[in-house]
């Protein structure tokens, strides 16, 4: 899929959502002439992200149906969720 050109269709393939699909064809259809390239290159970005996203899930799926580990550096922020967590509830109790 990665050696094939961006096209309009593609694009609505690869974000894999009715509506975002629906939004990306409003937002085309309405531009004016000058600005469709703006556009199209705008959804195009969004669009290689999903796809790279959803490539990345598959790579971790795989791994973890192996019993690998999960492939990537990976930080463990365990300790700063818990502290935002109770800056939180302090907040919310007062």
């Amino acid at each position: 899929m990665t050696d094939q050109p961006w096209t309009i269709e593609r694009i609505t393939e690869a974000l894999g959502s009715p509506e975002l699909t629906q939004r990306f064809l409003g937002e085309i259809n309405r531009a004016p002439a000058a600005q469709i390239l703006g556009v199209f290159a705008r959804w195009q970005g969004i669009a290689e992200s999903m796809v790279t996203a959803v490539d990345r899930g598959r790579e971790i799926v795989a791994a973890q149906a192996a019993g690998r580990p999960i492939p990537g550096e990976w930080e463990d922020v365990t300790e700063q969720v818990r502290a935002d967590a109770e800056i939180l509830k302090s907040r919310s109790a007062a």
